[in-house]
């Protein structure tokens, strides 16, 4: 099967890249209709524009196949995954397919997760898949805002944001994503902490080159763009890859080098909430929690380097990537996390204007 997507036309069709405003005024065409029985959106009508393939022109894929960390050889150690974990249920969701696809729609021990990826903005995001409605799968609508991608629900046909975090036309019109946190990291980490996780497979039922990264330069090109983003907030690098906390319709971002200068632990607040960001830049890694305990005791956070953890605390916890406590007092018990995303900047920026940066 081939796939013919926005994904690769500068590949294929150098002619037809749209740089800044090319297509901005482009709402119709191949990608198909811009309602879901509506009309009515909550974002600008005339800047959701067609990506090009057609509604499901992105298989997304449902059910995927897994292998184990010795099986998975068509990941290299830079490689970015997306990482889920349910109990010791930890899954792997890699770059080299999500590039291809964008939506996995999975079951993780009783956990309806859509792992939501937009190769334009860089960003990963894991949905629950029980709406309101009942259970549903996502899809791959073929419209595109702010250069991030549009997924639909096949249970109502909604059209959703993923930066926005909601339904922005058809039924569900406003309805917020329930979400599931997912971390990014590169291949070699993931591997090194989580060596018995399973790994999407490479036997998806279609035809593509996963090995092949299908964008050219675009990760590393900060003024390639397929499409216009508004406002475009030159503060940080386009492409940076930033860790963004959104809450209250706001977002404040953090950068893998803020790490390095503050020893791998960041205390925060924002929006009145008292926060932790932890990671280590040289391993690729930055993840969020609230700066409380289950217990509600505050602890006293450094970073843990015996391989299984992140972050241990004076009450002699350790805790995973995921706020999962691995040893100590606290064992199994789990820190709250708020809604973060690693992207690009430009995604916040342009979604967030005024966004603040730490």
């Amino acid at each position: 099967m081939k796939q013919l997507s926005y994904l690769v036309f500068p590949l294929m069709f150098p002619f037809i890249v749209l740089v800044n405003d090319g297509c901005k005024e482009n709402s119709s065409g191949p990608g198909g209709s811009l309602g879901s029985g509506s009309d009515e959106w909550l974002i600008p009508r005339n800047r959701v524009v067609d990506g090009g393939p057609g509604k499901d022109g992105i298989p997304a894929l449902s059910n995927p196949q897994f292998v184990t960390v010795s099986q998975a050889t068509y990941l290299s150690d830079n490689d970015l995954v997306v990482g889920y974990r349910k109990g010791n249920d930890i899954r792997a969701y890699s770059h080299n397919i999500l590039n291809w696809h964008e939506i996995i729609n999975d079951d993780v021990t009783g956990d309806k997760l859509a792992v939501v990826y937009c190769p334009l903005t860089g960003t990963a995001t894991g949905w629950n898949r029980m709406l309101s409605s009942g259970e549903t799968t996502f899809g791959v609508s073929g419209l595109v805002y702010n250069t991030n991608v549009i997924p639909y629900d096949r249970k109502t046909n909604s059209n959703w944001s993923q930066m926005l975090l909601k339904s922005v036309n058809g039924s569900l019109s406003g309805t917020e994503v329930s979400n599931f946190q997912v971390i990014e990291t590169t291949w070699k980490t993931w591997k090194e902490m989580f060596p018995n996780s399973k790994v999407i497979s490479t036997s998806t039922g279609f035809n593509r080159n996963y090995s092949s990264y299908p964008y050219g330069d675009y990760r590393t090109n900060h003024n390639s763009l397929l499409f216009s983003i508004e406002p475009d907030d030159g503060r940080i690098p386009r492409k940076e890859r930033v860790l963004g906390i959104i809450k209250e319709g706001k977002s404040k971002v953090y950068r893998f080098s803020s790490l390095s200068t503050a020893n791998g632990i960041i205390e925060d607040v924002f929006k009145g909430e008292s926060l932790v960001i932890a990671g280590d830049a040289q391993k690729n890694i930055m993840v969020a929690f609230e700066n409380k305990l289950p217990d509600n005791s505050i602890p006293t956070f450094t970073l843990d380097n015996s391989g299984s953890g992140l972050l241990k605390d004076q009450f002699g916890n350790i805790w995973d990537v995921f706020g999962v406590a691995v040893s100590g007092p606290l064992t199994g018990q789990i820190l709250k996390s708020p809604q973060f995303i690693i992207g690009y900047w430009m995604a916040f920026g342009s979604f967030y204007p005024n966004a603040e940066i730490f």
